[in-house]
């Protein structure tokens, strides 16, 4: 067991990594190729016992019309294939009318939850003046997001009986604006918890015997009145460029019940929003926002009415084609990395300094083009003829193919089966 570990320097956690764990030479070398020479110390602040940087490609998919705008969507990840689909799928619809978004609501929440002997009956009767207290109670911290606009929107007393006969929840409902309000939210909840204690002591003439318990106050990342919606539409006869060997009707057809599918099937339903999702993280993480709350709200928005199911919904209507996502996004465009990480400030730069409302709508763009995309290759080639071609490269380079090597695989695996086996085989074969 290594003791003291955060309090040695970067250079001293991998000499003791190596010497407990028998680390090669190599993995020292790897890790001091990727220390940045001028911003180690600004990267070191953003986690705990740092000793180099994990780097992902930034990649950019242009030609995005969302609301008659023109964007050049920055996107981090690994998967070539997504920012590809992105980029084609976004020319594409750049002239049918673009992405049209919306944000139907930006509201979010927060909980506090609480044990005391008071019947709920009890302070349910007393419920405005709890509100009314709680409110004035936070007033310092909430000041500065209300002449923003935001601030508390409102609060519902519930009983959580499933867990405790004494247990109760405290759910508060907050505008943001511009944040993404994790902070913000569990401050307020925090002081509201204690707050809450003092009125309960005062209005309620409790003893010993009739105290009050702060259990937890946190912010939830379950946001279902957080959502956007994304609608791309079109004739039918326009869809021909999608539609591979079949008719752009039959196209439509066969993309409809993929989509069915994923609205009735689990399994289906949540390969179908990690699709959708492939898009939105990419843009989530090239803007420093919090992709884990992200997944975990979305997913849970999924399942909502007790079967996760996709997130997408499609009309086909004579010649008329009319897909629409709807997602909870909780992001922000000020605090946390948005402006702290250099990369991340370069992506908001290059979305023209969205507000959250804006990168709301960019991000769920970015999912649906992806999604689109997706669907369209599963109904008709297969997603593997795309994805495996994308993935050539990697396999080459994993392989430490020189310039000759790369051009003979890619004219070799034009017209053959892409597997990582077969690559292995005709590199051996070459340099044989």
């Amino acid at each position: 067991m290594i003791k003291g570990f955060s309090k040695l320097s970067a250079k001293q956690k991998v000499q003791e990594l190596t010497a407990a764990y028998g680390l090669s030479s190599d993995f020292n070398k790897t890790i001091t190729q990727h220390i940045h020479p001028d911003l180690q110390e600004k990267y070191n602040q953003f986690s705990e016992n740092t000793i180099s940087n994990f780097y992902m490609p930034f990649g950019v998919a242009p030609s995005f019309v969302i609301n008659n705008k023109e964007y050049a969507i920055p996107m981090v990840i690994e998967e070539s294939s997504v920012v590809a689909a992105a980029s084609k799928a976004a020319k594409f619809w750049s002239s049918r009318g673009g992405f049209r978004t919306k944000v139907i609501s930006s509201k979010k929440a927060g909980q506090l939850f609480f044990k005391t002997d008071i019947a709920y009956e009890e302070l349910i009767l007393h419920k405005s003046e709890i509100d009314n207290f709680l409110i004035n109670s936070v007033k310092d911290i909430t000041a500065s997001m209300e002449k923003r606009g935001g601030g508390i929107l409102g609060m519902d007393l519930l009983k959580e009986n499933t867990a405790d006969d004494n247990l109760f929840c405290l759910l508060v409902d907050f505008e943001t604006k511009d944040s993404m309000g994790a902070n913000f939210i569990n401050s307020c909840l925090e002081a509201m918890g204690e707050a809450l204690k003092e009125f309960v002591s005062t209005h309620f003439n409790s003893s010993d015997d009739t105290s009050t318990e702060i259990i937890m106050a946190i912010l939830s990342n379950y946001t279902p009145e957080c959502v956007v919606e994304c609608t791309i539409e079109c004739s039918i006869d326009e869809l021909t460029p999608y539609a591979g060997s079949y008719s752009a009707a039959d196209f439509a057809l066969r993309f409809k019940n993929a989509v069915d599918i994923a609205n009735t099937n689990t399994h289906r339903a949540v390969t179908h929003n990690k699709g959708i999702m492939n898009g939105i993280d990419a843009v989530v993480l090239a803007t420093g926002n919090d992709f884990r709350a992200i997944e975990a709200g979305v997913h849970a928005y999924a399942a909502q009415n007790g079967k996760y199911l996709g997130l997408t919904e499609i009309t086909l209507d004579k010649n008329n084609f009319k897909y629409t996502l709807r997602v909870p996004l909780a992001v922000g465009t000020v605090g946390g990395l948005t402006k702290l990480h250099p990369m991340a400030k370069n992506a908001l730069e290059l979305l023209q300094s969205p507000n959250a409302h804006e990168l709301m709508q960019i991000m769920a763009a970015a999912g649906m083009a992806n999604n689109f995309s997706a669907i369209a290759a599963l109904v008709t080639s297969g997603i593997q003829k795309g994805h495996m071609k994308m993935h050539l490269s990697n396999i080459l380079e994993e392989f430490a193919c020189n310039a000759q090597e790369k051009e003979e695989a890619e004219n070799h695996f034009n017209s053959n089966t892409i597997s990582h086996s077969a690559v292995k085989s005709f590199i051996a074969k070459i340099r044989s």
